[in-house]
């Protein structure tokens, strides 16, 4: 089968690799699209490499090259009887290999799996992340249990969004379960959030945007912090007041916004370590602080020492952790995938550019950045 095979930083092409062989207890899936993460860009450029070996240091892209892509939907090509899968069926997939998709009985399961917390596994593994075959090829052998069927005819560059808005639903529950001083929707006026900052109107805030407002209720000041004209009137069309921090300075905008109040809740979803010399002007004491993004450079560790004065709660998830249904399936996934069903959350908008096949994903990664008004890409694979 076809394959786009990162072979070294920077280095990408499509290669004839061995096809996807499903073991017991897996499916075979067709591969109709895939989301392009930030993560992939970091893994493409050499900056991150999360395939260690077994002393935990990164194996070279030279030794073992990947093949990246975890925000993956398909259809179904083979699965074995019992798993709740046929062929033809078309699926999301969780990318991620924990104690229930290995086939250990519950009773061996990690104190992570057990917990409902999937993603911090003691033996996690991730495909198109940490060396498993991801999706930028014609198919891949996952877990059936990690296959959700959909339930509409929702188009693949669509669906393929249900991986990066699992994880703004497990980001924002990892907030509810801080018990933070503030929180949304509080019974108690004096600890309700009344306003809400979010810097970056990326793929990541434009859902968090639309989960806060559609899912949570949200129905306080919400402010969006975005240089991007294009990305801040989505953002406003969502729900959001729009910002514009190069023409206004973020800490004097917010409190004017709040009546010299400011924040009790930040996310923090730009990845830009500017923000963080920022916060003391933006956030209430006791406030809640979402770090979403990844990156933050330029900014050293000190910039937090005033941070500390406000005595904030820090909240850092990662990924879509969460319990499993009945059926063994990622919840929280198949959450996520029928809010875009639904239409309840929308990813028409977010979709900005569709990367026409296997063949044009080199270039797409070459080209990365390079159109401001380019929000989220996917990959649609050629059948």
């Amino acid at each position: 089968m076809k394959a786009v095979v990162l072979a070294a930083p920077r280095r990408m092409e499509v290669r004839e690799v061995p096809d996807a062989q499903p073991r017991a207890g897996e499916a075979l899936v067709r591969i109709e699209a895939v989301g392009l993460c930030g993560s992939d860009h970091h893994i493409w450029t050499g900056e991150a490499n999360y395939n260690f070996d077994a002393r935990g240091r990164a194996i070279p892209l030279q030794e073992q090259p990947q093949i990246l892509g975890h925000e993956i939907t398909g259809v179904v090509v083979e699965a074995a009887a019992g798993t709740g899968l046929k062929p033809g069926t078309r699926v999301i997939v969780d990318q991620g290999l924990n104690c229930a998709s290995r086939g250990r009985a519950r009773a061996g399961w990690c104190g992570y799996c057990a917990s409902g917390h999937t993603h911090q596994c003691t033996d996690y593994a991730e495909h198109g992340i940490t060396g498993l075959q991801g999706g930028l090829a014609e198919a891949v052998a996952v877990p059936a249990t990690n296959c959700v069927p959909l339930q509409s005819d929702l188009p693949p560059r669509l669906a393929a969004v249900a991986e990066p808005l699992a994880c703004v639903l497990h980001a924002s529950e990892m907030v509810a379960a801080a018990h933070a001083r503030f929180a949304i929707g509080a019974a108690d006026p004096a600890r309700r959030a009344a306003s809400i900052l979010l810097t970056g109107a990326g793929t990541a805030g434009l859902l968090f945007v639309q989960v806060l407002r559609r899912v949570l209720g949200f129905d306080g000041l919400l402010i969006v912090s975005e240089p991007d004209p294009r990305k801040r009137l989505l953002a406003e069309r969502f729900g959001a007041t729009g910002l514009d921090p190069c023409a206004e300075d973020l800490a004097e905008a917010t409190a004017r916004l709040t009546g010299g109040r400011r924040v009790e809740y930040l996310i923090e979803a730009s990845g830009s370590g500017r923000v963080f010399e920022q916060i003391p002007g933006l956030i209430r004491k006791q406030a809640t602080i979402l770090l979403y993004g990844y990156g933050h450079a330029g900014t050293g560790l000190e910039a937090l020492n005033p941070v500390h004065w406000f005595e904030p709660v820090l909240v850092a998830p990662t990924g879509a952790s969460g319990a499993l249904d009945p059926d063994g399936r990622p919840a929280i996934y198949r959450r996520a995938l029928r809010l875009l069903e639904s239409g309840t959350v929308r990813a028409e908008e977010i979709v900005t550019d569709v990367v026409p096949g296997l063949a044009a994903t080199p270039a797409a990664f070459e080209n990365w950045g390079r159109n401001p008004a380019s929000i989220k890409g996917v990959v649609q694979i050629e059948r």
